[in-house]
């Protein structure tokens, strides 16, 4: 079954997807909804009505307050349809995810039906749209993102499973299956630029045997310092001969990461962001910041080395809180002016609110803390972000109400929830409330009695009687 554009569309159906974006402008879900399902039903691979359909139905679903709580319920309700699709034609499975992102468009299940039916119906772009979505609720699910990077790369479009890739390495550098990803990635799209037709192996496109080893290699992580050495010379070479390649930089980029030269790993990331096509690259722009993090928290280590060496020197403890200052403000000011960027990317805003509060900037803290608990990823974690900041501000009544609405949408006994309940104590003994405070406090005691002070402050209050 191949994937269309809405221009293969009939006629007919072209006027539908017309008239439904304008819908869609307006407000009126139910119609874009409708019709959408409607050319799916004939046309199940045209991409561009399956992502409008999907706007709609997001949207449709904020507005009846889909929340943690009501995704959890979803997940639980559609669990046996799930297993029964599983077992079903391709497109039979096709219907039944379809079914169950009408009821939640957030359900990570139905979502990887979606992705399972698409490969089973050959539609390897709306594998990637599928697995794309449960990133959105699952930013860190290592196996989706491999499972993304391939399903990018069997679409014939390397640069996406590149930047996939390059996610994974970012927070695990040695990561086998991400390396062999990127090697991969990098391959095809050096054989894509070049067209090579597909009778032949690229092996013997090129000259020699050892050009191939180094196209190869110079994918993957430098895992040793003579290896090192050697890729970084040949990368070298290559954004010489290729100075607009985005790749070669990349490939310089993350030689210096692993060989520990933080400073020289950004200066190359920066020259690539200096190219036309690298102005634009979201995927370098995010590497960029992160590594002017790394270097200065680098010479922020180097601060608390020289401290911890010579505890009575001014100088040098001068020297560390000056590192530590910069640091905090350099994450403070690169968060903001990602935000104002990307203004819809939540994890972002909840990461701007943490630094805030941890700034003092308390009201400019809460203020984003509103606005990321729109994200189902980090709604719990907002939500006692808000907590934290009405504590701080002593309007404990407020915390309490955020923070039991946490409490209660956090279902498993886990250490994010004692210490949301810890939280929640604390603001009830602010309040006088000592009774309520020592409720919660027993609740994380029976679960764990090593927890903090909880054993303390259980101690204390059965001493008191």
């Amino acid at each position: 079954m191949p994937e269309i554009p809405v221009a293969s569309l009939d006629p007919r159906h072209q006027k539908l997807i017309e008239n439904a974006r304008i819908a869609l402008d307006r407000g009126n879900l139910e119609y874009v909804i409708e019709v959408t399902e409607q050319v799916l039903r004939m046309q199940p691979g045209c991409l561009p009505v399956r992502k409008l359909r999907r706007v709609a139905q997001l949207r449709a679903h904020r507005g009846k307050g889909g929340g943690f709580v009501g995704r959890a319920l979803s997940g639980l309700s559609a669990a046996p349809v799930l297993l029964t699709a599983a077992k079903k034609e391709p497109a039979q499975m096709l219907a039944a995810a379809e079914g169950l992102l009408e009821k939640d468009p957030t359900s990570v299940g139905a979502l990887k039906l979606l992705a399972e039916a698409a490969k089973g119906l050959n539609l390897p772009e709306t594998v990637a749209f599928a697995l794309e979505a449960v990133r959105e609720q699952e930013p860190a699910n290592r196996a989706n993102l491999l499972a993304l990077a391939e399903a990018w790369l069997a679409a014939g479009k390397p640069a996406e499973a590149l930047k996939v890739a390059d996610d994974i390495l970012r927070d695990k550098p040695a990561d086998a299956e991400a390396q062999n990803l990127m090697r991969k990635a990098s391959v095809a799209q050096t054989v894509g630029k070049h067209k090579w037709d597909d009778q032949a192996s690229f092996r013997d496109k090129l000259r020699d045997e050892a050009q191939a080893i180094s196209l190869e290699q110079a994918a993957k992580v430098v895992t040793g310092d003579t290896m090192g050495s050697r890729l970084l010379e040949e990368a070298l070479a290559r954004v010489a001969k290729e100075p607009n390649n985005l790749n070669h930089y990349r490939t310089v980029a993350q030689a210096y990461r692993q060989m520990g030269n933080l400073d020289e790993a950004l200066t190359w990331v920066r020259k690539a962001r200096e190219q036309p096509a690298g102005r634009a690259d979201a995927a370098l722009e995010k590497q960029e910041s992160e590594l002017a993090t790394a270097v200065i928290e680098q010479h922020t280590k180097a601060a608390e080395t020289a401290v911890a060496a010579a505890p009575g020197d001014p100088a040098a403890q001068a020297r560390l809180e000056s590192a530590r200052k910069e640091l905090a403000d350099f994450k403070l000011a690169e968060a903001r002016r990602y935000v104002e960027r990307y203004p819809n990317d939540y994890p972002a805003r909840f990461a701007l609110g943490g630094l805030l509060l941890a700034s003092g900037q308390v009201d400019a803290a809460i203020a984003q803390f509103q606005q990321s608990q729109k994200g189902p990823a980090v709604r719990v974690n907002s939500l006692v972000g808000l907590g934290r900041c009405f504590k701080a501000k002593r309007l404990f009544d407020l915390a309490v109400t955020q923070l039991t609405t946490a409490k209660n949408e956090l279902t498993t006994m886990d250490d994010a929830k004692k210490e949301v309940i810890y939280e929640l104590g604390a603001c009830y003994e602010a309040m006088g409330k000592a009774d309520l405070a020592i409720e919660e406090y027993k609740v994380i005691y029976s679960e764990d009695i090593g927890f903090r002070d909880v054993a303390d402050k259980i101690n204390r209050f059965y001493a008191k009687g």
